[in-house]
């Protein structure tokens, strides 16, 4: 399995804004991409000005495609300017847990 993390610190008075977006983008991953089994938005509790996805694909092609999609992309464009940084970083993950 390909594991992505992603990390984004959200400028001042954009948080509700990205928050709802993300989810958003989370929904449709895993509902139209067959080879995104896990998307999880995260954030330190009461604070949304940090949000982490945790996202596993089958394979690193499978992210490649979830880059390339349509709902990606206009995702990436309407979040943009809400954005003050991001980290990306891709994983491999060793096992399913339980096994």
């Amino acid at each position: 399995m390909f594991v992505v993390v992603a990390t984004f610190s959200i400028k001042p008075g954009h948080e509700q804004a990205f928050f709802d977006r993300v989810r958003q983008q989370a929904a449709d991953s895993l509902a139209r991409e067959p080879d995104c089994h896990q998307f999880d938005v995260c954030h330190p509790a009461g604070d949304r000005s940090t949000v982490l996805l945790y996202e596993i694909y089958s394979d690193e092609a499978a992210f490649k495609a979830h880059l390339a999609s349509g709902h990606f992309k206009d995702f990436d464009a309407r979040v943009g300017a809400w954005v003050a940084g991001k980290k990306v970083e891709t994983w491999v993950r060793a096992e399913p847990a339980g096994q």
